[in-house]
């Protein structure tokens, strides 16, 4: 097949790259003709660029600069010369075109039907107050087939879109990204999580929880990473370890540094964080969202009630009170059920969405 998935922002670290650009990359491999497509970044007004400024952040670029998750992957990929919208003169023609964030969708419904069926790779349901709520909800009921990636975001379709016809394609990890040796547990109990001041990501809440548990644990240590610094608003406690977007080579370690991930999300499409730590051997603490339900079952991690610090905080401490034999038997299942799904098998199930789309 030829397969193009269209972009709205390729210079970007965020977990939907990077979803999307090993899915394209293990599509290829699988033998289609995969193409990535990106509109020019939009040049921004005087007021913006004065605003910037004055915070002290310069001047905004004016092109893609950065850090990618396609950085050194062998994908065609083509960064039109001009700004949003993508329209039929700047893709090829094609067997199947994915939409792949709400503002893509909407380019792509106006794409002729040469340029491909039409596809949406739905990763989150993005009903955020910092978006146009309404227009986001309108995407969700184009008449594309949609391939989400959490049976979360398969029941969201159904009960509030009224669309039955939806593919699961789970997301997956790169085992040679993500990776430990067999370990046992930090000679001082430590804790992870990804650090974000977005609400939704629920930090306040996994903050508490581990203010809570060093009332118990009081050598508890935090570790976390994030693409920014943390804010007064969301203060770390003292001593711990923060790794402002680390190489993508240290990522695996600071997770392995870890006896527990925390996952206190509010709402999620998937959360890879939970497959990145599983794949390193870190077990996980994790409330219901996204993919957590499905990946935390069976012993395979802690789930705890949303919204609940207490919870979380007695789960941290049960974790950190298991045995050297105890912990590495729930390491072990976590690092097993991790990597019992690969990305070819998301590249054979999303296939099999193209094809119910190709005859739809």
């Amino acid at each position: 097949m030829k397969i193009t998935f269209v972009l709205a922002n390729w210079v970007s670290l965020a977990g939907g790259v990077q979803s999307n650009a090993d899915l394209a990359y293990h599509l290829q491999k699988r033998g289609h003709e995969v193409y990535i497509v990106c509109p020019q970044k939009g040049r921004p007004t005087v007021l913006r660029q004065v605003k910037s400024l004055l915070k002290g952040k310069g001047l905004i670029p004016l092109k893609h600069q950065g850090p990618s998750h396609l950085d050194g992957m062998d994908l065609p990929r083509i960064i039109l010369d001009h700004p949003a919208p993508v329209t039929d003169a700047d893709l090829p023609d094609a067997d199947i075109v994915v939409a792949t964030w709400w503002e893509t969708a909407e380019w792509v419904a106006n794409l002729s039907p040469s340029k491909g069926a039409k596809v949406y790779m739905i990763r989150h349901h993005e009903t955020h107050d910092y978006l146009p709520k309404a227009r986001v909800a309108a995407t969700y009921r184009l008449p594309f087939h949609k391939i989400v990636i959490s049976q979360w975001l398969v029941d969201i379709m159904e009960t509030e879109y009224g669309d039955k016809n939806v593919s699961l394609v789970p997301n997956s990890i790169d085992l040679k990204k993500y990776y430990a040796e067999p370990r046992g547990k930090q000679t001082v109990p430590t804790v992870g999580m990804l650090y974000s001041p977005l609400y939704w990501k629920g930090c306040d809440i996994t903050l508490k929880a581990v203010s809570l548990a060093a009332q118990q644990i009081p050598n508890l240590k935090l570790v976390c990473f994030g693409t920014k610094p943390p804010v007064p608003e969301l203060p770390l406690p003292p001593g711990s370890e923060f790794f402002c977007q680390p190489p993508q080579d240290q990522i695996k370690d600071i997770y392995a540094s870890c006896d527990a991930w925390l996952f206190g999300s509010r709402f999620e499409g998937f959360g890879r964080p939970l497959l990145e730590a599983m794949g390193c051997r870190t077990p996980v603490i994790g409330v219901p969202a996204g993919a957590a339900p499905e990946l935390l079952c069976d012993g395979i991690g802690i789930l705890v009630k949303p919204e609940d610090p207490e919870d979380m905080a007695k789960a941290i401490v049960k974790m950190c009170q298991l045995s050297p034999e105890q912990w590495r038997q729930m390491s072990d299942r976590a690092y097993n059920k991790a990597t019992s799904y690969t990305w070819d098998d998301a590249a054979q199930l999303c296939e099999q969405a193209f094809e119910i789309a190709l005859g739809s």
